[in-house]
């Protein structure tokens, strides 16, 4: 997987007027037809997300990637973990392209090859790595994947995070999971782990700052990563709307904080928040905790129900904002030119073992 750099793509799109780049865009995608097939995210911008031909969470769109295999094309408005899923999944004749190569994921960077590699030889000194299951959430690296695919692990995503644990500590003695400590707690404590089971590794401390004993007795071990958007909402914020509305109902994303979802009327993916939103009935008030753009298209489409951020303040994935309709341009016109840019590749060896945690994960 070669460092890739964005390039400057120039005034001509930079400086061009919004409604215009609209406009050619959806020019060029009846011109590519059907070579082309675009993936949006949840999170993205509207301007960008209504060019999507899929929409849905990274697995969703990784897979639907898999299943287009007459699409020559695959454009991925998400950021860079997400297109490495989709080229893994799919064949080696479809090209898989990132709009702008700036959208990465500060969650998935925690967890570096050689951060996770050193910590896992630091268990190894005082427990039998072969009684460790490694467990990785789907916001990973592909080297991360393939790590966990070579030691016997699987991926999760935040829909089956529960399921996948239960089944690695049925496999296991323990759990090593990661980037997001947040979702991993919250996944242990709904299967009943009691909390002194369960205890964070902290990224380059010895031990990962735990004593060997604390490590010897957990069932479930926690890298300490996190995203910087679910991190923004706080156990205040739920209160205050309970304050403020005695009708509101709390919904919260599985990497919010522990006292965030154990404070929430539901926590659950994108897509079970889009489902239990869309599905409660007529007058129905939310407080929604998850990235702005999506609670903003929730309310949006529901004009028959009250539904608002949890946090007063505008909680955006920046990185993910990156995917602007000018670099969705600009790479539409290269490619109807012939010309390949931003393309996202895994080099087979670790696309193998990354399939091997994903496989893995559709199996259980």
């Amino acid at each position: 997987m070669a460092t890739l750099q964005q390039v400057d793509i120039g005034p001509q799109y930079l400086d061009e007027k919004e409604e215009e780049i609209l406009k050619k865009i959806k020019a060029r995608k009846q011109e590519l037809g059907d070579k082309l097939l675009i993936l949006g995210h949840h999170y993205q911008q509207e301007a960008t997300f209504q060019f999507a031909d899929m929409t849905g969470d990274s697995l969703k769109l990784a897979k639907y990637a898999a299943a287009s295999r007459d699409k020559q094309y695959i454009v991925f408005c998400g950021v860079h973990f997400m297109a490495e899923s989709a080229d893994i999944l799919t064949t080696d004749k479809q090209t898989v392209v990132l709009p702008d190569l700036r959208a990465g994921c500060p969650m998935a960077d925690m967890a570096d090859i050689e951060g996770v590699k050193w910590s896992w030889s630091e268990l190894d000194k005082i427990l039998d790595s072969n009684t460790i299951i490694p467990v990785t959430y789907v916001n990973s690296s592909a080297k991360i994947k393939a790590f966990v695919g070579e030691k016997g692990g699987s991926v999760c995503t935040s829909s089956n995070a529960e399921r996948v644990l239960t089944w690695a500590l049925e496999k296991g003695e323990k759990v090593f999971f990661f980037p997001d400590e947040h979702l991993g707690r919250n996944s242990a404590f709904a299967l009943g782990i009691p909390d002194d089971e369960v205890v964070l590794w902290e990224r380059g401390k010895l031990l990962g700052g735990n004593t060997e004993d604390q490590l010897k007795k957990a069932k479930v071990i926690l890298w300490n990563g996190y995203c910087s958007v679910h991190m923004q909402f706080t156990e205040e914020h739920v209160r205050m709307w309970r304050q403020k509305d005695p009708e509101i109902k709390v919904i919260v994303h599985p990497e919010c904080r522990f006292e965030v979802v154990r404070a929430a009327d539901k926590y659950g993916s994108t897509e079970v928040i889009i489902n239990t939103v869309s599905e409660s009935p007529t007058g129905s008030h939310w407080a929604v905790g998850t990235e702005i753009n999506l609670v903003n298209r929730l309310h949006k489409r529901h004009p028959d129900k009250e539904v608002h951020s949890l946090s007063p303040f505008q909680c955006l994935c920046s990185t993910m904002y990156r995917i602007k309709p000018a670099y969705l341009l600009w790479v539409l016109d290269n490619l109807a030119e012939g010309h390949v840019v931003n393309q996202i590749t895994v080099d087979s060896e670790t696309a193998k073992l990354a399939k091997i945690a994903l496989d893995r994960m559709l199996e259980i």
